[in-house]
Order: structure tokens, then C-alpha cells, then sequence
């Protein structure tokens, strides 16, 4: 698995690593973008069936409060009220028949919903 980034005195620590197959895809995804200058942005935004869901777009923006970290050769980014509800996640990508696509694994999620993109 490949992990972002080691957490030093003075910096937040990582809100969520890839695993090598999530970043081998997320830059596949921006390649065929074509947006060399885009960040993968994730968040975690309220609503789904248990209370908070995951977002995940690409993003040419990053601001001062955003947590950005590198994973192979993709950036990264995220506000900094998600970065404390993702703190230990991984973001992980299968493909095969059953379960193709990104999946966020929380510790700090008590709950989630059938669909996989929510959690309390």
C-alpha cells in the first residue's frame, strides 16, 4: 500500500492514504483529463443515509486550510473539517465484476449504509 506522506512536528496529520491501485487509477483519470495542474479533492459533506457522504472530483484549487499530500504521483486535497472526519482512512480502487470502483475504508466511521458512500 502506498501511504502519503510521514506526519512531522507542525504538520496535520494525513487525512486519508491510497493504496497503489487507487492512485495508479486516479492518475489514469486525470491523464485522460489531461489536467496535469488538477488534485483529486476529497471530502466528506453531510447527508446519505447515515448522516455524512463522501465526494470525490478533481479539483484545480487548493486552498490555504487544505491538507494536500502526495500519493505516487497524484496530489491529493482536502478541507480541513473532512481532514478531521477521514483522519486514518484509505481510499482503495478494485476492478473486477463484483465491486468495481473506489471504496473508503474509516476507522472513525461507527455506521454505514448498504451503498458504501455513507457513514455516521
Amino acid at each position: 500500500m502506498t501511504t502519503m506522506s510521514t506526519v512531522r512536528i507542525g504538520r496535520k496529520p494525513d487525512p486519508i492514504s491510497l493504496t497503489d491501485a487507487a492512485a495508479a487509477k486516479v492518475a489514469e483519470l486525470i491523464a485522460q483529463e489531461g489536467g496535469d495542474d488538477l488534485v483529486l479533492r476529497v471530502a466528506v459533506r453531510p447527508g446519505g443515509c447515515s448522516g455524512y457522504s463522501y465526494e470525490m472530483f478533481f479539483d484545480s484549487e487548493v486552498v490555504d486550510d487544505d491538507v494536500v499530500r502526495t500519493a505516487g504521483a497524484v496530489k491529493v486535497a482536502v478541507d480541513s473539517a473532512s481532514a478531521e472526519l477521514l483522519a486514518g482512512s484509505t481510499l482503495d480502487y478494485t476492478d473486477g465484476l463484483q465491486g468495481a470502483g473506489f471504496h473508503v475504508s474509516n476507522p472513525n466511521a461507527t455506521r454505514t449504509c448498504g451503498c458504501g458512500s455513507s457513514f455516521s
